[in-house]
């Protein structure tokens, strides 16, 4: 057969239902929007008030749901990531901070975040760079190196990132390195750094595609990352290799540590059994089969550190393992799509906060696997999951986060979201796996199904 005829062919089901716009059918379409007191009373309130959100509040939901909670982890004090997209290691940081203030005996502390972002960012561009040389022989119009070029660095991430650069490069007190102007607002300098990455990942092609030697090609690299380098140690300030922290502890004695590296420091204070051996990421992704371990290709900061890797659950699991988690006072990494149905003055969320279908008079309603696929939900936002409130059965009602986003937002830095928004809307935590049940960790023995880069869910 010959290949335009296969084209027709395969295209034939999709012609069959194919058809313009007519003038009948604009004139249906006219006539099912009746101009009739209601229409026009919401066409008035609408066209003169711009704030959807405002206007769609349910108000039969106000009031309904306290921020009380039977079960809370300990903890004490809220960032603020300000205007970067660093919500993963403020969460990643937030679910140790609790342990470092009691072994400390502090009645506040903070990472610095500057710190783990400069180094962060330098070794995602190593990474972009070593992407860019791997698939110099391939097109620019192949998939994957337009998926490196469309964005060579970022600063969003998940809690894999934040273990792969804190086990390299430590970490240190928010004084040791305090926050600037550009690791608080991050943009511009993500502007500078992509320009020079994606110049320097059009030169290092060039000479490959002239048959220039590896010693050759890794020395350009090096001069690209040393213009990063330079860039992020103007911006961000030049992290230190050794500090001194003097610090007040709640007795008001000062105390100090130091000559420390920020590796000592990372060892002094992390848990002995950290490690994504024991701190598992679970996901429920209704798209894909439960109880399998799935990796996203790529999806690290840090040439030889461990990709994105997660077991798919389905949410009465996750919400098992968390609850327990919480009982022992144990705080877990979390992400969700934090936008959808957050009432923002009160620091709710639940999935009827916000009624567009009565307001508009059309159905809006899609399950959580139709969201996904039709990219219209995913995860945003990193929170630190940290409170359960539960009924008289011992059965989940409303959960806590602890935000990043300051005190003065939500409830004084804190947001309550219903069990039902955490079915619909909550992608993924980072527990210990013994909170897991036997199931769940068996299914950890599997080798992981590999994922693209440009998955629909990353």
């Amino acid at each position: 057969m010959k290949p335009k005829l296969l084209i027709i062919l395969s295209t034939l089901p999709v012609l069959l239902f194919a058809q313009s716009l007519t003038e009948n059918d604009l004139n249906d379409i006219r006539s099912s929007f009746k101009s009739e007191n209601e229409t026009k009373a919401i066409r008035n309130v609408l066209s003169n008030n711009r704030d959807l959100r405002s206007t769609a509040l349910n108000r039969a939901l106000q009031g309904k749901i306290d921020h009380f909670f039977k079960y809370r982890v300990n903890v004490s004090g809220i960032t603020d990531q300000k205007s970067s997209g660093r919500c993963w290691m403020f969460t990643s940081m937030n679910v140790l901070r609790p342990s470092v203030m009691e072994k400390y005996n502090l009645s506040q502390f903070d990472f610095s975040h500057n710190y783990l972002y400069f180094w962060d960012l330098f070794e995602k561009s190593n990474l972009f760079l070593e992407n860019i040389i791997a698939t110099a022989s391939l097109p620019f119009d192949d998939r994957a190196v337009v998926e490196y070029l469309k964005a060579p660095v970022s600063d969003g991430g998940v809690w894999n990132l934040y273990y792969n650069a804190a086990e390299k490069y430590g970490v240190v007190p928010a004084e040791v390195m305090p926050e600037t102007a550009h690791s608080n607002s991050t943009s511009q300098l993500l502007g500078i750094v992509r320009e020079r990455l994606r110049g320097g990942a059009y030169e290092l092609r060039e000479m490959l595609s002239q048959k220039a030697k590896r010693t050759a090609v890794q020395s350009h690299k090096k001069a690209i990352l040393s213009d990063v380098y330079r860039v992020l140690a103007l911006c961000l300030g030049e992290p230190p290799t050794k500090f001194t922290w003097r610090y007040k502890d709640k007795s008001n004695r000062i105390k100090e540590l130091k000559d420390y590296t920020p590796q000592q420091f990372y060892r002094e204070i992390t848990p002995d059994d950290y490690s994504p051996d024991n701190y598992i990421m679970i996901m429920n992704d209704p798209t894909r089969a439960y109880y399998k371990t799935y990796e996203i290709q790529n999806y690290r900061n840090t040439f030889e550190g461990i990709n994105w890797i997660y077991l798919n659950l389905p949410n009465d699991v996750i919400k098992k393992a968390a609850l327990l988690s919480i009982k022992n006072n144990e705080a877990m990494y979390a992400s969700c799509d934090v936008n959808k149905q957050l009432n923002r003055e009160t620091g709710i969320l639940d999935p009827q906060m916000y009624d567009y279908e009565s307001l508009f008079g059309i159905r809006l309603k899609m399950d959580k696997k139709a969201r996904i696929l039709t990219r219209q939900s995913a995860s945003s936002h990193a929170m630190t999951l940290i409170g359960c409130d539960t009924d008289e059965n011992d059965l989940p009602v409303k959960w806590e986060f602890e935000n990043s986003w300051g005190a003065s937002s939500g409830n004084k830095g804190y947001l309550t979201f219903t069990d039902d928004w955490f079915d619909e809307y909550l992608f993924r935590l980072v527990v210990h796996k013994k909170y897991l049940d036997k199931k769940s960790v068996d299914s950890l023995n599997q080798k992981p199904v590999q994922l693209p880069v440009w998955d629909y869910m990353f």
